[in-house]
């Protein structure tokens, strides 16, 4: 773990540890959040500042239902396993009302499983897997962020717009990898059915040789580049290719690569002209993101990240659900949700009925490098209720044995 991960990873264990309480105070509505704090603190560090962010913002108007919001923050080690046990700890010691969190599709997708089994509410707030809300779906687990099906059909009109033929495809071995080249396969060839895909290059998570896989694309000639990596592999990824020269002439269509969590650590090794997802904070104009972002610099003399939207957004959700059902039962919660509208810095929002998701949206557009540093130079909102399947489709997934 490089050095500055691993003073984020200590300092932020211990503010875990310090804020959370050790009973469930009288006049307070709890929250239980789960979360890979060690393992990813570049992504939960501006989580957190999110987090409390919303909370106190809360709290200062009146709280919930005439009490104080607080939250009790566990680690889950990246770890199913831990995550179940912390989950299940932070019912029965800790009393809380409500679970949330969790970041790694494999940990969400366990947690989800437990708040079925104990009939708790969970509100997931970042995992990508698709079956948290689909195939493993359940009526108490509802999801914030959108998933790998809408994050890849985000840039699936851009793509077609390049008249691009052969496409060379790389990504992270495992399920959201698998599941966002899928997707993005099936609905460049409906849009564009002349496309071929003349090679594919995963490596494992964490461990890409960037220099074979830059050289095996390059041998094989494409005209444009899906690239599925993120954290560490992108970079490494980024820096190899432009040494090598494999983006020169070539057009990149990327996912999460405009986040600035992924954007910063490249600093003027950024990709320059790439269509991708991310978060230009410094160009949203909209009301809701301008307040959002002067609270947020006002507190922390920080900008915030793509993180600290999703978790600010995610304790907005939830007080309005609390405030809908008049509760925290976990019943009415799970009824109070479906349908459920709230407010996020990116504008209004709401959790589908069908199958519990959020229409949290996606902004895409094209990288740029300026002053030593990438950014997106151009950058438009997409509705996540815009990119979702059919109703048909959904119903078929969340009813498969």
């Amino acid at each position: 773990m490089p050095r500055f991960h691993a003073v984020f990873a200590v300092c932020l264990a211990a503010a875990v540890c310090s804020v959370s309480p050790s009973a469930h105070a009288q006049g307070v509505i709890m929250i239980g959040e789960i979360n890979s704090y060690k393992a990813l603190p570049a992504l939960m560090v501006p989580y957190k500042k999110g987090w409390e962010l919303a909370q106190d913002e809360i709290n200062t108007s009146g709280g919930l239902l005439g009490k104080k919001l607080e939250t009790v923050f566990r680690d889950d080690n990246a770890n199913p396993g831990d995550a179940v046990r912390v989950a299940d700890e932070l019912l029965v010691r800790e009393n809380v009302d409500v679970l949330s969190g969790v970041t790694l599709s494999n940990v969400g997708l366990a947690v989800a499983d437990f708040a079925k089994q104990r009939k708790r509410f969970f509100l997931a707030s970042g995992p990508l897997s698709d079956r948290m809300v689909w195939e493993n779906g359940n009526r108490y687990t509802y999801r914030l962020r959108s998933g790998t099906h809408v994050l890849a059909a985000s840039v699936v009109a851009e793509a077609a717009k390049l008249k691009k033929k052969r496409w060379a495809i790389v990504y992270p071995n495992y399920e959201y990898g698998q599941a966002a080249v899928k997707t993005f396969k099936e609905a460049l060839k409906k849009a564009q059915p002349d496309v071929e895909f003349v090679a594919e290059q995963a490596p494992p998570y964490g461990k890409i040789d960037a220099g074979a896989v830059a050289q095996a694309l390059a041998d094989a000639k494409p005209d444009a580049i899906f690239n599925v990596l993120f954290g560490v592999d992108l970079t490494k990824f980024a820096r190899e290719g432009k040494t090598r020269g494999l983006f020169e002439g070539r057009e990149v269509v990327s996912l999460l690569t405009g986040e600035p969590e992924y954007l910063d650590p490249l600093k003027d090794d950024a990709p320059d002209n790439w269509i991708t997802t991310g978060y230009p904070y410094y160009s949203i104009d909209t009301p809701e993101h301008k307040a959002f972002v002067a609270a947020y610099q006002k507190k922390y003399n920080d900008y915030p990240r793509l993180n600290s939207v999703v978790g600010y957004a995610t304790v907005k959700a939830i007080a309005a659900g609390i405030k809908k059902a008049g509760s925290t039962d976990s019943e009415k919660l799970a009824t109070a949700f479906s349908g459920l509208s709230f407010d996020t810095p990116f504008g209004p929002s709401m959790f589908r009925a069908i199958d519990n998701q959020s229409t949290f949206g996606i902004y895409v557009g094209r990288l740029g490098v300026k002053e030593g540093k990438g950014y997106m130079k151009t950058a438009a909102y997409i509705d996540g209720a815009t990119l979702q399947p059919t109703d048909d489709q959904v119903r078929a997934w969340r009813t498969a044995p």
